[in-house]
Formats: structure tokens, sequence, C-alpha cells
């Protein structure tokens, strides 16, 4: 801006035009215009004076043309010197400043932004070598502060960058140092901060004014132009006449208006003519409610004593009653935390760590390229669902708990290709928890919908009424009477009266051959028979899956899955349901797996291990209140002994060698007593090889401490011990009693953390988020309850140390979108007002390229880097970041070591399975000439726990067997139905001990 005598030039308001046909006189320039001559001459003659000064480059003694372009020129070479990335940012530090001379503010923003560096900018590296190369950030991430169990600092917080370098071939490198990099010396200097400042900031020539970016760069950049009420020169002008205005008002105050400085310029003297005519001229006031000047008879009384009376009445603002606007004061600091949107958003360029996604389509719905299974968004939900349920209920199903790579890899390979165990035994293992074997009643255990034919037969009306009547509620009973399936006879006979041409809505309807399929052998039948070979446990899912299509929540999904399974082009024989259960993806395939999984809910096996772990849970919680309590009672204990040491240790100084801490101090007193002081004579074989000389062939020489040894020592005389006194012994006595009392703390200490440890593991009824981010996406890390964190110690893959080993993210739900995310007009429009951006603005801004838009989608971390990124990038200021970052660095190490198991297993695993199934340590003793077969890591679990068990695995026949009083006993235990009440057993495989 020109400024004439240190001021900016003001250009002149438009005139008022009362005729269109008038004569104007423009300034192009400025877009002044004139409606007479002699203004607009005089206007010119003002700006063709070399009294003008260029603001930005500090150039004097020009005219204000010349002025003008001179800061146009500088203008246009400071936007192409100046850093773009650093722009927004050094203006959004600039607005509302009040530092007062702008030396003092270059110094500060440089200051700030020299050791920071933001997306898009270009620097230098400086490489290991020496060399410096060029190139341009990409991204950039916040680490926060890692924190040690004692409060102090382990890891401080610091930056990461990203940054593409212009190599051949271009590559790029990760930089934690920000010494490392630096700008361009010509775009980052105080001189070019300094002219950058000036070009787009102004400042008010008065006190305290605040710098203000102008409105044009301001609306550009989208920051806030509402200046705060206490920055404002109203406020300001107002506060600094009631500090300088005495108490007393002086003679003429009641004329003057109360929200104006009185002018301190001297008086013009009058003239002759004028003299003696002269009128005190006073600003007119005006109440707020429209009533009469207060002050105008008193104003009267004034000119009228003026013109010669020498007495009149002084009146004060006070008691006129004129309104006294109070003056605002600086808006209270805000106490955080608060609603995590309300918090103003960070503009730093940076944003969350980017997702990764596990299924061929991102949550925009593109295709990507990457994907190996075909896996889609909206089946990866039902993966994780069902991997958990496996996991968390392996026990009762009697299955070897897997890692998630290997359940997803056994879905994913066609079984007639590979024969993977796990993809039959997970079947297989949900099917027998469903119905009882034969020789155990074979009870139906789960909720089967009622059958719409009313044509069943006696026996199996009144089989059903027994079993009912004997099972508890959602369970029901199927008798061995009903050999035949039911629903094939509801079929026959839809069958039977379409041939008599009877319409009938079933033929209509009809898509599939699965009753045909079944035949005679009810699908139930083959489930107690546990006929699971050669494609048996297909056709008794294509058999559920018939019964389960009368529901109506289930119908549509059940009729498209049988339309596959069972289609009318081919034979509805058992070969057909193995042939087409081989040829369904991995998507038909989850859905399968999650009816089973939601059917074996309400089982009797389920809910007595989900009621035995609650009881498990109360008596654990019991115990941790005990240990607690004690643990209190310790401290308490051991801060009056603490105390007494405080007033006995002044007089006996540090305690002596014997009192030493933990177990240590009855062998060092011993010692002592003894004479002996444990030093380099005593132990000679400790350090023996570090003393001996060289050896020669014939005899080895001797050390020095072993001639020592030769050579008759005199012993040593034991000097008494002076006695103690009263005071010496209470003070030992109250040094033995508080490393007692340590001792009871850690003892403690350890005993909560076992218990905290075992209420994780027994805590199945639900599966516990870690907390919810600004935009309402979901934590997960399903290692953290219901399984030991490595998952079972007795299973097969065991090796592999970790089960999941990923923090998975979850969309917002529906309902949590509306009112959060997706706002009313009025309520985007005052968010827009407030934070220069609406929240859909703000989620693309803060998530980055990787977002979530609904609770079907689902991202997921899985290395140690980016978990470290997401907690720096939680804001702490917000509810629920603050809880979600308080959890996760609690468990951080834990996250951090299976993330690394995870993909040390993935990266070896191949070479190990390798060896495993060759039986050959050594690969290159393997013949050339036969042919390797690709390895699969899944193929190596195999089910321990059920051979433990039944003595074969779930998908063979079960071998005939006699069965005792004693092995019903035990199985009725295993059941849930306990003859012998006994301590439980741990995930580990030891039991509880309770106190």
């Amino acid at each position: 801006m020109v400024c004439f005598k240190r001021k900016p030039v003001r250009y002149l308001p438009l005139p008022v035009i009362k005729r269109y046909d008038a004569d104007l006189w423009v300034i192009p320039e400025t877009d002044e215009a004139f409606t007479d001559y002699t203004s607009y001459l005089q206007r010119m003659e003002f700006y063709k004076q070399k009294k003008f000064v260029c603001e930005l480059t500090g150039h004097s003694g020009l005219t204000f043309f010349d002025a003008r372009e001179s800061e146009r020129r500088e203008s246009q070479g400071i936007d192409q010197i100046f850093p773009v990335a650093l722009k927004e940012k050094v203006l959004r530090k600039v607005q509302f400043s009040t530092v007062p001379r702008i030396d003092a503010l270059v110094d500060r923003i440089h200051e700030a932004f020299k050791q920071d560096f933001y997306p898009g900018e270009h620097v230098t590296v400086l490489t290991d070598d020496g060399d410096r190369v060029d190139g341009t950030i990409r991204e950039k991430g916040r680490f926060a502060d890692i924190y040690r169990p004692d409060g102090t600092v382990e890891r401080p917080a610091f930056s990461r960058y990203w940054i593409a370098l212009e190599t051949d071939p271009p590559r790029t490198t990760v930089i934690d140092d920000p010494q490392y990099i630096t700008r361009d010396r010509k775009s980052f200097t105080k001189q070019i901060i300094k002219t950058f400042i000036k070009d787009n900031v102004t400042r008010e020539a008065w006190n305290g004014a605040p710098w203000l970016v102008k409105d044009a760069v301001a609306d550009h950049f989208k920051i806030d132009r509402d200046v705060p009420l206490h920055l404002q020169h109203s406020n300001k002008r107002r506060k600094t006449q009631n500090e300088s205005s005495p108490p007393n008002p002086g003679l003429l105050n009641f004329v003057l208006n109360p929200t104006r400085v009185p002018d301190r310029k001297p008086a013009p003297k009058a003239t002759k003519a004028t003299k003696g005519k002269q009128t005190l001229q006073r600003p007119s006031l005006a109440r707020d409610d429209g009533s009469p000047d207060p002050l105008e008879s008193n104003g009267k009384k004034y000119r009228k004593a003026a013109n010669g009376k020498t007495e009149f009445i002084v009146a004060s603002p006070a008691t006129l009653g004129v309104k006294s606007h109070p003056i605002p004061a600086p808006p209270p600091p805000v106490k955080y935390p608060i609603e995590d949107l309300e918090v103003p958003p960070i503009r730093d360029g940076t944003h969350r760590p980017a997702l990764a996604y596990l299924s061929q389509d991102d949550p925009r719905g593109d295709e990507r390229s990457d994907d190996p299974h075909g896996l889609s968004m909206k089946s990866v939900g039902p993966l994780l669902e069902t991997w958990n349920t496996l996991n968390v209920f392996c026990q009762v199903l009697f299955l070897d708990s897997f890692t998630f790579d290997d359940y997803l890899e056994c879905l994913f390979l066609v079984p007639e290709e590979v024969e993977t165990e796990l993809y039959a035994e997970i079947h297989c293992a949900l099917l027998k928890v469903m119905v009882e074997e034969e020789s155990e009643g074979g009870e139906v255990l789960i909720k089967l919908p009622e059958l719409p034919d009313e044509d069943s037969s006696d026996d199996e009306r009144s089989g059903t009424e027994r079993s009912q009547s004997h099972t508890p509620a959602r369970q029901l009973r199927v008798t061995k009477k009903s050999r035949r399936n039911p629903a094939s006879k509801s079929r026959s006979t839809s069958l039977s009266r379409a041939s008599s041409n009877v319409p009938s809505r079933r033929v209509q309807m009809k898509s599939h051959r699965a009753a045909e399929m079944m035949g005679d052998y009810d699908w139930i039948d083959r489930l107690r028979n546990r006929d699971f070979k050669d494609g048996g446990w297909e056709v008794i899912i294509v058999g559920l899956l018939d019964r389960l299509s009368l529901k109506p929540q289930l119908q549509k999904k059940c009729q498209f899955l049988l339309g596959f399974l069972a289609p009318l082009d081919q034979e509805p024989t058992q070969e057909t349901a193995r042939t087409q259960f081989v040829e369904i993806d991995i998507n038909t395939r989850l859905e399968i797996l999650q009816i089973l999984c939601l059917l074996i809910v309400d089982v009797k096996a389920i809910r007595g291990e989900i009621e035995t772990s609650s009881e498990l849970m109360t008596e654990v919680r019991k115990e941790k209140m005990e240990w607690q309590r004690k643990r209190k009672t310790a401290i308490e204990e051991l801060r009056v002994l603490d105390e007494q040491r405080k007033i006995l240790q002044p007089q006996f100084g540090t305690p002596p060698p014997n009192l030493t801490l933990g177990h240590q101090s009855t062998s060092n007193g011993d010692d002592a007593a003894d004479g002996t002081t444990g030093t380099e004579g005593d132990t000679p074989s400790a350090n023996g090889d570090a003393n001996q000389g060289p050896r020669r062939r014939g005899r080895p020489s001797l050390t020095v401490s072993q001639k020592r040894k030769r050579a008759p020592e005199p012993e040593p005389v034991q000097k008494p011990e002076p006695p103690k006194s009263k005071a010496a012994k209470h003070f030992e006595m109250v040094m033995r009693d508080l490393e007692k009392k340590k001792e009871i703390i850690r003892e403690c200490e350890m005993e909560i953390a076992k218990a905290e440890e075992d209420l994780r593991e027994i805590d199945c009824p639900r599966t516990r988020c870690l907390g919810k981010d600004r935009f309402m996406n979901r934590y997960w890390f399903l290692e953290r309850n219901a399984m030991p964190w490595g998952g079972l110690p007795i299973s097969s893959t065991a090796d592999a140390e970790y089960a999941n080993g990923c923090l998975w993210v979850q969309g917002p739900d529906d309902l949590e979108r509306q009112g959060f995310i997706e706002v009313t007009r009025d309520e985007e429009r005052a968010y827009y007002k407030k934070f220069q951006m609406t929240v859909e603005d703000r989620k693309y801004m803060e998530e980055g390229p990787t977002s979530l838009f609904n609770a079907r989608q689902w991202g997921y971390y899985s290395d140690p880097d980016s978990l470290d990124l997401l907690i720096g990038w939680l804001d702490p200021r917000g509810h629920r970041e603050l809880k979600l970052r308080k959890e996760l660095q609690s468990i951080r190490g834990k996250i951090i070591t299976h993330m690394a198991k995870r993909q040390a297993w993935l990266s070896g695993a191949d070479e190990r399975a390798s060896k495993a199934s060759t039986g050959d340590e050594h690969p290159l003793r393997i013949s050339r000439r036969t042919k390797i077969q690709p390895v699969h890591r899944c193929r190596r679990w195999k089910n321990t726990m059920a051979i433990e068990e039944f003595g074969h695995i779930h998908s063979d026949p079960p071998k005939p067997r006699k069965v005792t009083k004693k092995v019903g006993a035990a199985k009725s235990a295993k059941r849930g139905v306990a003859a012998v009440k006994e301590k439980p057993l741990t995930r580990q495989g030891t039991r509880y001990i309770f106190s």
C-alpha cells in the first residue's frame, strides 16, 4: 500500500450523482470519480507530488503512480518467490497478532517456521554421503510423546517427512530429523517474510491495533476476518478513556460525547470579525430509546453563562442518566476437553495415516488392481465377525485357535485344488454344536422355524412337543422318530398338487432343488450320525439353509444361496453339493459362515460358556478388590513408617550396608560378620580366565592370585563391634519394616495385574472397541479381550505368536452420521462461519485420501509407524479422542509386538512351511526333477484339540466305542453340567486360584 507521510493513502468515496447526463472525471488507477474538474485537478496534483513511499521496497521520493507500480512489481515477485505451502500457515499465524513492531513479528514467524516443513514444499536434503539432493515433501506425520510408567518421557514428540527426491530414478526417503532438511535461502529469509507480510497484511494506526489480513487474501485462504471484541478499536478507545478520565469530571465534560476522546489540539485563534460571537459547538447526543437529549437544557445554560454570566451548574454524565457501555473482556480460555468437532482444526499439513484396505474395492466403489482374492468391502465385517467368534469360543467348539491370515487364506483357496483341514473343520465344528450325536440323544439345540405344512404325522408332532417340554427357551428338540425330513414331505405334497393341475405358490417360487437333494435321509439325521465325509457336511448345510429359508428375515439370502448350491439345472446329489461348494467365491462362503455363527449363539454350550465366564469375572473382581484393599492398607502403613524414617534419618544418616533392599541384606550382613569382603580373591572361578597369564607348552604358569594363596596369610583380627543404642536398633527395625511393606505392595500390584489380565481373557460376552475419533470412526483390536494375546498357547500354530496383528477401523454408523457429519443447513452455515469450512471439508482435509463413510466399510493398520502416527494425529482436546488416545497408549506395546510378529510370520512362514511339508531342513537336497507345489501357510494348522478330545478330527467319522458311566459323566461335565465342582481352566491351561 502506498504511503504518504508514513500513513497509507485513503481513496475518496464515490460522489452522489443526481443527473444521468452529468460530466465525470475519473482516475483509472484508483477508480476515483469527480463531478467537477477543479476537484479532479487538485487530486491529480496531490498524486503527482514526489512525496510518496513504496511500502514494500521502502523507496521514497516517488509520485503516487510510480510508488503504486513499484509495489505491483514487488508483489508479483514475492508471490513467485515465497513458498506456496507456507502462505496460508504464515497468514494464519499473523492474523490478529498484536505485536507492535513488524521486525519483532518477522522474528517470531521466522523462528516458528525455520524447522517446520509442510507438504508441497521444495527443499534440499542432506544425504549421509554429504550430497545435497533437491526434493519435494510428499507427506508429513506427527509422532506424540511416549511416556514410561513412571511418567518420564521415553521418546519426545517429533515430525516425520516423506520426501520425493529428484534423482534418476526418482525415489522417496523418510527423514525424522529436520536438521537434514533446508529451504532455499532465496525464498525464506527475514526480508522476504517482511515483504510478504507488508503485501498481504495491514494494521491501523493506533496503539494495540492487531494485524489484519487483507479481505481478498483472507477470502482466498478462508481465514477468519471477524476481529475479536477485545481487539476492536472502539473497545480500546473506551478503555483508554476510562483509564485517563479523573474520578470527578471537569468543567466541560458534560457537553462532550462520553464515548469520544476530546481533541487535545490548540483551538484556532479568533479573528476580529468573529471575536465575541463564538459559541461552543458540541456533538449532539442521542439516547438509545429515543428520549429527549438530557444535555439540551444544560447546554443552553452553558451558552447563556458563556455570554456573560459566571455562575452555572456543572453536570456529569452519571447524573444525567447517560448509558455507559461496559468494555467487553477477552474471551475466557477454553476448558478442554470439549466436543471433538468443536476443537479448532490444526492446519499444519498433516492428516490421519493412510488406511489399508483388505477388499477389492475401496469405500468410494473404485476397483483396486492389487487385490489378490476378490473380497468385497461388505464382506470384511462378516470376515472379522466370524473369525472373532470362532477364536473366542474355540474351546467350546474344540477347535485350535488360528491366525487371521490363515483363516483368510483357507477361505480363498479352492478345496478341490488344495485340501485344507481348517476349512472343513470350521464348518463341521459349527454343525456339531447344533445337533447332538445319536448316542447322546440326538437333540436339536438350535431354534428352527416351524414348518407351514400341517399334515405332518402325529409322531413328529408328539416328538416335537416332548422335546420342547424338556428344553429351555429358544431351543428345539427333534426326536429319533422324525426320520423323514418334514420339509421334503412338504415339497412332495406341493409336487403332487402341481401334477393334479392345482395351482401352488410353492411351485411357482421354486428356484432350487434342495428338498430333492435331501431325499429320505434328512439333514438332521445326517448330522446326528456325523456323516461329514465326501460332501456330507455340504449337504447338511444345504438342508439347514432350506429350513432357515422359512424365516422371513433370512428368506431372501437363503434362497439366493440355495439357488447356487442346489441349482435347477443339475442333479440333486451329494456330489453336486460338494462341487458347488468348491466353486463359490469367498464372499458367498462368508455369508454361509455368518449364518452358522449366528445360529450357535443360543446353543446351550455357548450360553453355558458365557454364564461361566460371568461367574468367573465376578470372582476375579472380588479377588482383585481384596488385593486392592490390602495394597491400600500397606501403603498407609508404609506412609507412617516413612514418616518415622524421616525423623530418625538425620540422627543416623544413611542406613548401614546390611540394611540394603531386598533379600540381599541377609547375605551381605553375614559376609560382613564373617570378615569376608567378596573381592577378587574370593571368586577366582568367575574371573579366572581374565587373570590367566600366557600359557606355555609345559606346565601352565600360575597366576598372581594363585601364588598369593600358597603363602600363609595371617588371620584377620576381628574387632568387637560397639554395642548399638536403642535408637539405632529402632531405626534398623523401621528400615526392615519398610522393606517388608514394599514387598507386600509389589506382591499386591502383581496380583492386581494378574487379575486384570484374567478379566481381559474371560470377558467373552461382547467384543469391546477401543474408542471413536472425531468423525465417529470406531477402532478395534480384536486380541484385546476374550482370548490370550497371541492365541491359545496349545494351538498348532502357536509359534506364530500372534492372532490378528492389525488395528481395524470401522466407519461411522448411519445414526451417528446424522447430527455430527450430516447436519442441517443452518448448522452448516454456523460451522462454516466459525471454522471457514464445513464438516465434510474438514473430514476430507484431516482424514486424507482414505476415508470411511458408513459402518459397512473397514480399513486397517498393520505396521508400528502407522500406529504412532495415528496416536500423534489424535487430538487430546476432544472427549472421544482423549479416551481413544489413552487406550492406544496403554496397549501400544502389545499392538506393536503383534504387528511385528505378524510381519515376521508372513515373511518367513513360506520357508518354514516348506521345511515342515518336505521334512528336510536343507532345501538344497530336494531333487530338481520333482515338481515343487506352492506352499500355503494355512495347511500347517492341525486340530489337535479335537484329536485329544475325540481321537479324530471333526470331519472324520466317529470311532465306535462303548459309552461307560464315567465317560458319560465326563461328557456331561464338558457340556457345562459339572458333576463335581472344581476350579475352571484358564485360557492358558492353568486353573484359577481364588484366595
